[in-house]
């Protein structure tokens, strides 16, 4: 083991989804994610990817016609057992009656507990967008219902809804992500009828709840799929959105019934139920 190791932090002015998305595309090893920033470590260097985050920067100021900044910093540091710094820093959350808690740590009586191990930092419940979802998954999901999960991370999302008596599918467009959710359904003993590498549109079945948890430019790209997958009387549970993307969403949305916006902070969680005129069965 080297004496040193390389850690990179990089600190996006927005859509930091993205920025982990494309890194990830990069780099193997565990991104740690930060309130605002996201964390490599490596004993190789790592300055061909901070040239990355920037040119990336870049990319999405000339494609979104905004400015999106990028900060990087790199340094060097005294090696340690820097996975169990961070596992130290993963603290249980508690979500209505759900509680996600690390494997280290120990479940809580009276909750229905989630075991997550985030060592790729897919979403463990502990960002805004993702214990939004949970919220709306226990107030809307009921035992029977067909829930799938698009962009599904870590998997959290159809844990939950299984844990409430739903039949789950889920897709990540990221290979990482689909396996991380499989050893996540594995490790709370719950099982996922269809999970796949790829998007919402690949699926033939429709869901009385459908959940995506992505970023809104995207969730405005992929809208018409979306709802194609909501059964007549169905849900769209929808995250991911910044404040300031908030009304492109509700434009991309608008030919559906809004039941209720869930706010915190800047980050904004929308449930959607289709239109009488609408359902087909």
């Amino acid at each position: 083991m080297s004496d040193i190791y390389h850690e990179l932090k990089v600190t996006p002015s927005a859509y930091q989804e993205l920025f982990l998305d494309f890194l990830q595309t990069l780099f193997e090893d565990t991104i740690e994610i930060g309130e605002k920033s996201l964390i490599l470590r490596s004993e190789e260097p790592l300055e061909d990817i901070a040239w990355g985050a920037q040119e990336f920067a870049a990319a999405l100021t000339k494609r979104l016609n905004e400015d999106v900044a990028v900060e990087v910093e790199l340094s060097q540091n005294r090696n340690e057992d820097w996975i169990e710094k961070f596992k130290r820093s993963i603290e249980p959350v508690e979500v209505g009656d759900f509680y996600i808690y690390p494997s280290w740590e120990r479940p809580k009586e009276g909750k229905r507990n989630i075991t997550i191990d985030p060592a790729l930092a897919f979403g463990s419940g502990h960002h805004e967008t993702t214990a939004s979802c949970i919220e709306a998954i226990q107030r809307f999901v009921k035992r029977g219902d067909r829930f799938l999960d698009v962009g599904c991370g870590s998997g959290v999302l159809g844990i939950a809804a299984s844990m409430l008596g739903a039949s789950v599918d889920a897709c990540d467009t990221d290979p990482l992500a689909v396996e991380n959710a499989r050893k996540n359904f594995d490790l709370n003993k719950k099982s996922v009828e269809s999970l796949w590498e790829g998007s919402a549109a690949e699926s033939k079945r429709v869901y009385d709840v459908v959940a995506a948890n992505i970023v809104a430019d995207i969730l405005c790209m992929i809208s018409k799929d979306l709802k194609e997958r909501v059964k007549g009387n169905g849900l769209l549970i929808l995250s991911g959105i910044l404040d300031s993307k908030e009304e492109a969403v509700e434009r991309a949305y608008g030919d559906l019934e809004l039941l209720d916006t869930i706010a915190k902070n800047e980050w904004r969680t929308k449930i959607y139920k289709k239109k009488k005129e609408e359902n087909g069965g």
